[in-house]
């Protein structure tokens, strides 16, 4: 049992290392385990009926007695999303700044977790202590209120937990990054940096919201129809610039998307955006006229239930766009989302919409730091070691290249399951533990990898068989057997008759006693079909085979 001793201190990422999203981050030492972020990923094509996935915390799980604390540096999905489903599973203490308290709550509210998850706001910039385990907020900028990194010290030295962050000298919303502290942290001396590793192919710097609001303006100033625009729903400096950009274009700023509208009501509750301009509920901007409305939109990652999609295939209650009309994705494309967003814009281009990204126009800035700020921040902190996290494989590579050009005097690629010794040093990958995924069905929570998720897949790819045998109860056939299909090309009832022949022929070659055994009944008429399928379509579907005795 793995289990961390007084004289050392481990790292282990169970998600976002090897992976962009997913954060779940551990620390380990004197006996005891502090988590950084619990977040979820999106899923894919790849992943039928599944909207969210997440880390599988089965290690911790096996040792949540000695997890002390849960630490949330910011507020978005990625890092905090998957409290509501896994914190059942850990039942350990949360700590949060006021905003992503503030969002974290409403989440457990829906759970139904609003009384059990003890949530302790700290201020930002407090030093607490979750024993033990020192720990202290460092104010930074990235594209959400109140971004955090961690000062996390022990006896065996301090380690410099990013969090998602940039170096951006007018984020609009907040502070500006605590160069201060990071200084500070730096001279004091910093055994380790676990970093964000998202940009680091970007050369320069990733830009200011500052330049993004003011080329927002512009370019709604020149449309004359409806205009829609999407961004991510937690960027609320985003949003904000939008909405200053309708106001500015003399059109009045719609909300259209309940995860903007709880964004916005987090971020008052927090004392932010509170000169927000007034907002026309949706129901109600139909009756504006085309020039004077902007909506804000969720969905810039294609969603199909966001309003963006709802829009964009005529599907929305209140809103439509067209001929004349231009929608506006002031967004990045998240690796894997490609073709969604794709398919959405090509929606609204069929229906004469004009579509403007980022790629016209400078409308979107990342919140993760490009090279140069990397750089500057490892010039600042000064670390012995160089952990990458929070991007895939290839990211972190080029991390840990860039580290040693910054002469970080070790650097460790540790991805998903690499539990890491920081000290003593030299840091050392110790061991590699499971690190898997969970996805959110419905309203369970199960094993990506699951039986259930593979047969669904297989059925997506190769449809399905059923066939039902009667059968006497001395083995012999009182009827003809009864195949169906579905997802499955027979529209002429041929695949279906060779189905029935095939397994008549198998019912006759079995012996009696063979006749006699359901299950070998079954193998032998599911091999069948699946025979009769592939030879005709090159498909392997999944048969269920039902036998009736008489």
């Amino acid at each position: 049992m793995i289990a961390p001793g007084n004289d050392e201190l481990l790292f282990l990422a169970l998600g976002g290392a090897g992976e962009i999203g997913m954060n779940l981050n551990l620390y380990g030492h004197a006996g005891k385990w502090l988590m950084v972020d619990l977040g979820i990923a999106f899923g894919d094509d790849t992943m039928p009926g599944i909207d969210v996935v997440m880390p599988d915390p089965a290690f911790i799980e096996e040792r949540r007695d000695d997890l002390v604390g849960i630490i949330l540096t910011h507020a978005h999905e990625d890092h905090l999303g998957a409290v509501a489903d896994l914190w059942p599973r850990l039942r350990a203490p949360v700590y949060a700044t006021p905003f992503a308290a503030s969002v974290l709550r409403r989440k457990l509210v829906e759970a139904g977790l609003a009384n059990d998850v003890p949530v302790t706001e700290v201020a930002l910039g407090a030093k607490f202590t979750v024993a033990p385990f020192e720990l202290e907020m460092i104010t930074m900028t990235h594209s959400i209120p109140e971004p955090n990194a961690l000062a996390i010290r022990t006896k065996l030295g301090t380690v410099f937990h990013t969090g998602d962050w940039k170096i951006d000298p007018e984020p609009l919303l907040g502070e500006t990054t605590d160069e201060a502290t990071l200084k500070r942290i730096g001279e004091e001396g910093a055994l380790a940096m676990v970093c964000d590793s998202t940009n680091v192919f970007v050369d320069g710097e990733a830009g200011s919201e500052a330049t993004v609001r003011a080329n927002l303006e512009k370019l709604v100033k020149t449309r004359k129809g409806r205009v829609a625009a999407t961004c991510f729903a937690s960027n609320l400096a985003r949003v904000e610039s939008i909405a200053k950009a309708a106001v500015a274009s003399r059109r009045h700023p719609v909300l259209a998307g309940r995860a903007i509208q709880r964004m916005v009501e987090a971020a008052q509750e927090c004392g932010y955006l509170l000169d927000f301009p007034e907002c026309v509920p949706e129901r109600e901007a139909g009756y504006l006229p085309r020039d004077k409305v902007l909506y804000i939109c969720t969905g810039s990652q294609g969603e199909q239930r966001a309003s963006m999609a709802k829009i964009a295939n005529g599907e929305h209650r209140d809103i439509v766009l067209e001929a004349g009309d231009t929608a506006v994705f002031s967004s990045r494309v998240i690796p894997g989302n490609e073709r969604s967003v794709g398919r959405l814009q090509n929606e609204f281009l069929a229906r004469g919409v004009e579509v403007v990204t980022d790629q016209d126009v400078d409308i979107h800035v990342s919140g993760h730091p490009a090279r140069d700020e990397l750089v500057r921040v490892y010039q600042w902190v000064r670390p012995k070691i160089a952990v990458p996290v929070h991007g895939e494989v290839r990211h972190m590579v080029e991390h840990v290249a860039l580290a040693k050009t910054c002469q970080v005097p070790e650097t460790v690629l540790a991805p998903n399951g690499t539990l890491v010794r920081l000290a003593p040093g030299p840091a050392t990958v110790v061991d590699h533990v499971h690190a898997g995924r969970l996805a959110r069905d419905g309203d369970a929570v199960v094993p990506l990898e699951g039986e259930a998720l593979r047969e669904r897949r297989k059925l997506l790819w190769n449809g399905s068989a059923s066939v039902t045998l009667v059968i006497g109860t001395k083995g012999q056939p009182m009827a003809p057997p009864k195949v169906s299909f579905r997802g499955i090309s027979d529209a002429d009832g041929a695949l279906a008759q060779a189905a029935v022949t095939a397994l008549e022929e198998m019912l006759a070659d079995l012996s009696v006693p063979e006749r006699r055994d359901d299950g070998r009944i079954e193998d032998a008429a599911r091999q069948a079909v699946r025979r009769v399928v592939r030879a005709h379509l090159g498909k392997k579907p999944l048969t269920d085979v039902h036998i009736v005795r008489i």
